[in-house]
């Protein structure tokens, strides 16, 4: 069951009041919109990619949208941690390898070789739809931050991404990986690294319901606090003025036991003089008037003189007359078009003057002009912004002192002065007078303000603040109860689903690394959370042991078994029944990884994909052998880059049957060149039977159970294609002397002779095939038979 649907059936059943646990519903969001979030399981069916990163023109990655495996392969720059990383980022919108750092900034995230616009779409499937959905991330302009995402559902519609309920799922079962992640999970503080397992148990609807509880309960606990605290100062205060009825009166509801006498203090705080309300509050308004600052309005006084001189400066030059000129030639020229069959001047009378031709040159000569006059209207442009910033320095207190009514007028008017040499002249002294003026006029005010017996008048008005947020805070006081009782609830219930889900956690955990550590003597005890999700000091513990002694994880861990950890911690949190995503994306998990450990990340993966759809990216062909030499299904997608970025997916069923292929392509070639037949043609299928004898040892080896770093040397020191075979046929590159028989013996007379031909391709004579499609047949037989070698040698 979901933690939200059994959360649900836990609180139904609890025994608690109706307001609790309305307290409780809402906290936990049960009233909460939605998202437009698939509600089953999703899938991916393709991405396609475009001028995004090292991707050009669009490439499209096919995929199976079930339970499985498929490595997606190619050499490092062929283009493949491109379509893992535009997998991340048009979900999520970012990318957390590259975050942070300077590409995202500029367009270095997008395509050098292609210039259209980069877009990423991957085609979804989700159980229980008729059709495919569409993901589609695209950007506006060249910053990595802005971009848009978009789902188009069947039967729902188009939906910003930004409104379909995955953020959270992205966060707590975060589906993608990439070896920096790796070395993030492992070697983040040690919070993150507590905060990155403990969303995977699924309780963030919990942790997020507390949040909620506990900020409510601090804004209630807070407000009794604050109340109680200014008691004894009110108290004291109080005191002092023990000759006043009304202060004894306010003492005796405020000191007693309980609830205060909120009755009296509000009757005495309605009964507060009004006879002087008018004169204080002018003082307090005096007090706190604002003068214009002189020293701003003086820097804007003096940039408007130096535009004042500016446009001065220009009035008497070529500038300024050719602005005059082209402001007289413009009104002559929309004289004539508005008048066409009117050729004589209206100034003069000359018949036959403004005609076409005058009008083109007319029409050249202000543009000429306007040329040479652009310098004044720069300067008078520069002129209206000095106006319009002194201006802007003139503001509207909400309240003028009757006192400065006359000065503070008077630098008003200043708004209404358009002549900018009157502005310059008037702004400045207006400013400083008020300003001189103000000073006088709050220091008279503080002076009365403290002359004027206020003692009862202030003591009153702090009576009233507290008698109503002490009334607020003992009227809180029944919620807060019923605050912290829903978040001892929470707490109770949060702790036993942590102390579940933390077991299975760990035991799927220690299940993998049992897998990773091959042939490492470090045992993985147990892993646990110290601390709580808001605590300041919390963190992930990893107990571990070497032959048998307690150690720390990372101070005994190389740097392979640390990405095996990893790999221990964020699966399980990828595959947890709660996650929404049926597909898990991991890019470079081979990383530092020794032979053994890959071996058992392919069982690892192979396990992973009965339930889940996992798509692992990596340029590391060990990790394709040992499926194959497990005999385990996959599916193999080789990326290969071309010139301009131009990436290509294509399928790879096995190394073996790809250089077959070749060969029978060759061989079906018309007008065959004799070279290819004799050297081309064998070494192909030379490579097939090499391919297979390879495969055959990794499987001889991975049966037997032999360490994994002697098959490696051994398959090091066989450079010779009869190596291969012996080691492949008996696990012994020394016994190259029982080939031909074992050959022989296995596979018929034939096989001798073909492989003896196999070999002569790389030789100066040849190999002589008559019938080249019998030989690629004949080979194929061959590699077959030898890729299942028997359980032990003879």
């Amino acid at each position: 069951m979901a933690v939200a649907e059994l959360v649900v059936a836990r609180l139904a059943a609890a025994a608690l009041g109706d307001p609790v646990k309305a307290l409780l519903k809402e906290a936990l969001g049960s009233g909460e919109a939605q998202g437009a979030s698939p509600a089953d399981r999703v899938y991916l069916d393709s991405v396609a990619v475009a001028g995004f990163r090292g991707i050009g023109p669009r490439t499209w990655l096919n995929l199976s949208p079930r339970p499985g495996v498929t490595l997606v392969v190619g050499r490092n720059g062929s283009g493949k941690s491109s379509v893992a990383e535009g997998l991340e980022t048009a979900f999520t919108g970012v990318n957390l390898r590259w975050q942070g750092q300077e590409a995202l900034r500029g367009s270095n995230w997008r395509n050098l070789h292609d210039g259209a616009r980069p877009e990423i779409e991957v085609k979804l499937a989700i159980e229980g739809d008729a059709g495919r959905s569409t993901l589609t991330r695209t950007w506006k302009g060249d910053d990595f931050g802005d971009s848009e995402g978009e789902l188009r559902r069947p039967g729902h519609g188009r939906v910003p991404l930004d409104q379909v309920d995955w953020k959270q799922a992205l966060t707590d079962y975060r589906p993608f990986l990439s070896y920096v992640d790796l070395d993030r999970m492992i070697s983040g503080k040690p919070s993150q690294m507590y905060d990155a397992i403990a969303t995977i148990l699924g309780l963030g609807h919990l942790s997020a319901a507390d949040s909620r509880l506990q900020q409510q309960e601090k804004r209630l606990n807070d407000a009794v606090k604050a109340a109680n605290a200014e008691v004894p100062e009110l108290k004291d205060a109080l005191y002092m003025l023990e000759d006043d009825d009304r202060a004894v009166r306010a003492l005796l509801a405020v000191d007693v036991k309980g609830r205060p006498d909120f009755e009296t203090l509000e009757a005495l705080v309605a009964g507060l003089p009004t006879a002087d309300d008018g004169l204080v509050g002018e003082l307090r308004a005096a007090l706190d008037v604002r003068a214009p600052d002189a020293r701003q309005v003086g820097a804007a006084v003096e940039q408007l003189r130096l535009a004042l001189a500016d446009v001065e400066d220009v009035r008497t030059t070529s500038a300024e007359d050719a602005l005059q000129r082209a402001a007289l030639l413009e009104k002559a020229l929309t004289h004539s078009n508005r008048h066409p069959g009117d050729e004589s001047c209206p100034v003069c009378g000359t018949d036959q003057v403004l005609d076409a031709a005058w009008a083109a040159n007319a029409a050249d000569q202000i543009a000429v002009l306007r040329e040479e006059a652009k310098t004044a209207e720069d300067a008078r442009s520069a002129l209206r912004s000095a106006t319009r910033a002194v201006h802007n320095l003139i503001e509207t207190p909400q309240r003028i002192p009757v006192v400065l009514a006359d000065p503070w007028g008077a630098w008003l008017g200043c708004r209404t002065i358009t002549d900018p040499s009157e502005l310059a002249r008037r702004a400045y002294e207006t400013a400083v007078t008020l300003a001189d003026a103000c000073a006088m006029v709050k220091e008279h005010a503080a002076e009365e303000l403290e002359k004027r017996d206020e003692r009862w008048r202030r003591l009153v008005t702090r009576l009233a603040s507290w008698t109503e947020s002490a009334r607020a805070a003992e009227d809180g006081k029944p919620l807060l109860s019923q605050v912290r009782k829903a978040r001892a609830w929470v707490k109770a219930l949060a702790s036993e689903l942590r102390a579940q889900r933390m077991e299975g956690f760990v035991d799927h955990s220690q299940r993998i690394w049992e897998r990773l550590r091959q042939e490492s003597n470090i045992d993985l005890k147990g892993v646990s959370l110290q601390g709580s999700d808001k605590a300041a000091v919390r963190k992930l513990v990893m107990d571990v042991s070497v032959d048998g002694t307690d150690a720390s994880a990372l101070s005994v861990m190389s740097q392979g078994e640390q990405h095996s950890l990893a790999l221990s911690l964020f699966l399980p949190r990828a595959a947890t029944a709660d996650s929404p995503f049926g597909f898990i994306v991991i890019d470079d998990p081979v990383q530092s990884m020794d032979p053994a450990k890959v071996n058992g990340l392919a069982e690892v993966l192979n396990e992973l994909g009965e339930h889940r759809q996992v798509v692992v990216f990596t340029h590391d062909t060990r990790l394709q052998r040992a499926f194959t030499s497990q005999e385990l299904p996959v599916t193999v997608i080789e990326v290969e880059r071309g010139e301009g970025s131009k990436v290509a997916m294509k399928a790879v069923t096995d190394p073996v049957r790809q250089a077959l292929d070749d060969a029978r392509a060759l061989a079906s070639t018309t007008g065959l060149p004799p070279a290819a037949r004799t050297h081309v043609l064998p070494s192909l299928c030379r490579i097939a039977l090499e391919n297979a004898f390879i495969e055959a040892a990794w499987i001889r080896h991975h049966r037997t159970g032999g360490p994994e770093h002697m098959l490696h040397a051994a398959v090091s020191d066989a450079d010779k294609l009869m190596k291969v075979a012996a080691l492949a046929l008996f696990g012994d590159i020394e016994r190259t002397g029982d080939v031909y028989r074992k050959l022989n013996a296995l596979c018929g007379p034939r096989a001798v002779d073909l492989f003896k031909r196999c070999q002569n391709g790389a030789h100066a004579s040849g190999a002589q095939i008559t019938d080249p499609h019998r030989f690629v047949d004949d080979v194929e037989a061959i590699a077959l038979k030898v890729r299942k070698p028997e359980v032990t040698a003879p």
